[in-house]
């Protein structure tokens, strides 16, 4: 189900109009309510050639099949309306489920939240973190939310990290515009690559530590492990991070935190801002280095 308000400066139209073209609903969807949803004009079904008026409140069913299995997981919900919302993952969870783990990953979580309360919602996430990263992640409720948010990728959303460097990083501040691509000996591991996907991430110290640095990162592309890989190129792989370079000595995972999202949300302009705490792992390594400043 899906709840509209048409804004008071648009004129007159057809429904499908309306909603292909101001709301971004996809073909695909269209057909299902078409065929075998409904369409509720100001609390009386209605037909597809309706037409709308500013301030007519327009709510929407189809069905939405997902094949994820609900599992009774705790979720962190950060922020939620009737069209988004926005999880803190714990590290060591997959976003979405494999065909060796699909059971236990922040897709089953949400859909046992979802059924729990009634609702038909797919599971749609916008972005994905690494399972090992953790932090801030945005899911739509709907496809065609998905859809507006996730066109031209990490320009929609404001999205900012926070690392634990290995070495004082210096410049203290600047941009990593290195392209990436999938290792020749590896499905996993990414590499810096001229042949590569465009990739850009800008990246601010925060705090410099003992042989190491506290690094807020934000994304201006979304490529796979692409904080990870650029913090390696440039010589100061994140703490933890083996695959790249970092030692677990101190942490078990990747010190690497999605630590905000900021961005427009598509359907009502509304600005969009939510921040997560650093976990305790990534908290006590801060401490152990603070300890040791010289």
């Amino acid at each position: 189900m899906l709840n509209l308000i048409v804004p008071q400066i648009l004129s007159p139209m057809p429904i499908k109009e309306y909603l292909r073209s101001h709301i971004g609903l996809s073909l695909t969807i269209w057909r299902k309510i078409k065929n075998t949803g409904s369409i509720i004009v100001n609390g009386k079904e209605t037909t597809i050639t309706h037409v709308i008026f500013p301030g007519d409140a327009i709510t929407l069913h189809w069905l939405q099949p997902c094949d994820i299995v609900p599992t009774n997981i705790p979720l962190h919900i950060s922020y939620e309306d009737d069209t988004l919302l926005i999880i803190d993952k714990p590290a060591g969870m997959l976003v979405h489920p494999t065909t060796s783990e699909h059971t236990a990953t922040l897709g089953n979580a949400i859909m046992h939240y979802f059924h729990t309360r009634g609702h038909s919602y797919a599971f749609h996430p916008v972005h994905r973190l690494d399972r090992n990263t953790s932090g801030l992640v945005l899911i739509a409720k709907y496809p065609h939310v998905q859809h507006l948010l996730s066109v031209n990728g990490a320009k929609n959303i404001n999205r900012q990290y926070i690392a634990l460097t290995t070495g004082i990083i210096k410049p203290s501040e600047g941009t990593i515009d290195a392209p990436i691509a999938r290792h020749p000996d590896s499905i996993i591991q990414r590499i810096i690559d001229p042949k590569g996907q465009h990739a850009t991430t800008c990246y601010q110290v925060l705090k410099p530590l003992k042989n190491a640095s506290i690094v807020q990162l934000t994304l201006l592309t979304g490529r796979t492990h692409q904080i990870r890989v650029h913090l390696s190129h440039l010589g100061h792989p994140i703490i933890g991070d083996d695959l790249y370079g970092g030692s677990r000595e101190l942490i078990s995972r990747q010190a690497l935190h999605a630590a905000r999202l900021y961005f427009t949300h598509p359907l009502s302009g509304k600005v969009i801002d939510v921040t997560s705490q650093l976990p305790n792992d990534i908290l006590n390594v801060i401490d152990k280095l603070s300890c040791h400043e010289t």
